[in-house]
This record gives structure tokens, sequence and C-alpha cells, in this order.
């Protein structure tokens, strides 16, 4: 079992970044008429996914930390 140190060594995370890594390759082919409405929203929605992942992380570590001091 690998030891998890960080939100980035969860296999959800790196999942997700791949993910909207491959949206944003895919978005790239969209028509030009849609870069600030259908592409940005696409493009943000996928971002958030690995964000609040990472959030979440900080949260729980946050917590842990302010029961121990």
């Amino acid at each position: 079992m690998a030891v998890i140190n960080s939100f980035m060594d969860l296999i959800v995370y790196q999942k997700s970044y791949k993910l909207a890594m491959e949206i944003f390759e895919i978005t790239k082919n969209f028509p030009k008429e849609e870069k600030y409405s259908l592409i940005d929203q696409v493009r943000r929605s996928s971002r958030s996914i690995s964000a609040n992942i990472a959030e979440a992380w900080a949260k729980k570590n946050m917590s842990v930390t302010s029961v121990v001091n």
C-alpha cells in the first residue's frame, strides 16, 4: 500500500487532473464563437474537480492540526 503524503498522491486527483488536461485539449477544437461561453464553462468545471479535492485535503489537514495544537 502506497503512502499518501499529499492530495497529489491520490489516484482520484491524478485522474481528475489528467481528465482536465484532456478536456482542455479537446475544447481547443470547438468553434471560436463558443470561446467565451461553452468552452470557458467546460474548462472551469473540469478544473474544479481537482481543485475541490485539494481544498478538501487542506481542510482535513487543518482540522487535524487544530486539534493537536
